[in-house]
Parts: structure tokens; C-alpha cells; sequence
């Protein structure tokens, strides 16, 4: 057992690294983590929150927060807790990162016909050496992802409207259309917004 105390800055740290599957920011900018305990043991215990409920990409996001801050030396057990109260809202984002997601603003920098467009991937994946996953956009502009968020970029080829994308996204994950329809919609406006998807011709 290490001696050395774990600090809240540490674990904050840690947590930076943790994306949010549904926009490419880290938890603790968006506003995401309600409250972090670090015992006098080093058993950590965070409160955290989801932008939505009962997403179907959220499971991942709790082992990318025990496995991110799992590095840090000394740790002792983590407990995520999943809180909803206060509801989140993106108010709670940092002020810097909403300006530059143009929350408060309107959307997307063009208006997606979602029987048109066919969204073709940018940027390229990059694996980490801790298994975790990265996009690079053309900028190399990091962004933290899941094997979900891989899954659906990759199957942006060009060739397919987001209409049909979605349907297959559906029924992949053995849900509704109406389940994935916002979170697929989401999807495209993030990775468009992150450089992650080329814009319509």
C-alpha cells in the first residue's frame, strides 16, 4: 500500500481524459461529475451524472472513468455512483467549451437534409497504447471515443443518408428507430462539429 496520498487534482485529471459518448468533450468540462471523495485509504468515490438517460453508448463511460483513473498510483477502490438529481443541463458546461461547441448559438454551420447527406468519416482512428481509441481530425484534434462512436464512423462511407444510418444503427443495437434516431442525429452533428465527418458537397 503506497503511502501517498491521492489528490482530488489527480483525479480530476484522470477524468479529463474520459469523453462523453455523445459529444466528444471530457466529463468534467461538460459538467458531468457531481463530486469526488478521496478517502484517507485512497478509495475514490465519484458521483457522476449522464447528459441523458438510458443511452445505450453510457456503460462504456463508466469504465473509461475506473480504468482513467485507475493509473493513478496509490489508488485504492473506485466507486462510480450514477446520480440524476440535480438534473443535468448544458448550462453546466465550462463557458469556454460551450462557445466553442455553439451551444446557445444556432446549430450546425449548415442545415443536414437528413435525406441527403451522406456523411463521409474524416480524420483517422489512432489506438492507444491503453487500448483506449482516439479520433484525429484533420487539425489533429484528439477526441476520446468508444468502440460505438468507431462503429458508426466507420460506417460513414459516403454512401449511405443519415436516414439509413440510422436504421442500420438500429438494428444493431436490437432497438427501435425511434430509440436511436436523436442519438444517431447527435452523433453526426458532434462528429461534423469535431472535423470527425466531411461537410456535404
Amino acid at each position: 500500500m503506497s503511502s501517498q496520498k491521492v489528490t482530488d487534482e489527480q483525479v480530476f485529471n484522470a477524468l479529463r481524459k474520459c469523453m462523453d459518448p455523445e459529444i466528444p468533450v471530457n466529463v468534467v468540462d461538460l459538467g458531468l461529475i457531481y463530486n469526488v471523495r478521496v478517502h484517507s485509504t485512497n478509495d475514490v468515490g465519484i458521483e457522476m451524472t449522464m447528459t441523458t438517460r438510458g443511452c445505450p453508448l453510457h456503460d462504456t463511460l463508466v469504465s473509461d472513468v475506473k480504468r482513467s483513473v485507475g493509473k493513478i498510483t496509490g489508488i485504492g477502490n473506485i466507486d462510480v455512483k450514477i446520480v440524476w438529481e440535480p438534473p443535468w443541463t448544458s448550462d453546466k458546461i465550462n463557458p469556454v467549451v460551450r462557445q466553442r461547441l455553439g451551444i446557445g448559438k444556432p446549430k450546425l454551420r449548415f442545415q443536414i437534409d437528413y435525406e441527403k447527406y451522406k456523411p463521409a468519416k474524416a480524420g483517422k482512428l489512432t489506438p492507444q497504447e491503453d487500448g483506449s481509441m482516439v479520433l484525429l481530425n484533420e487539425s489533429n484534434q484528439a477526441f476520446m471515443v468508444n468502440q460505438a462512436i468507431v462503429d458508426f464512423w466507420n460506417s460513414c462511407e459516403g454512401n449511405k443518408t443519415v436516414t439509413e444510418l440510422t436504421d442500420d444503427f438500429a438494428k444493431k443495437l436490437s432497438m427501435t428507430r425511434e430509440q436511436v434516431e436523436k442519438e444517431v442525429l447527435q452523433l453526426v452533428e458532434q462528429l461534423f462539429d469535431s472535423g470527425l465527418l466531411q461537410p456535404p458537397p
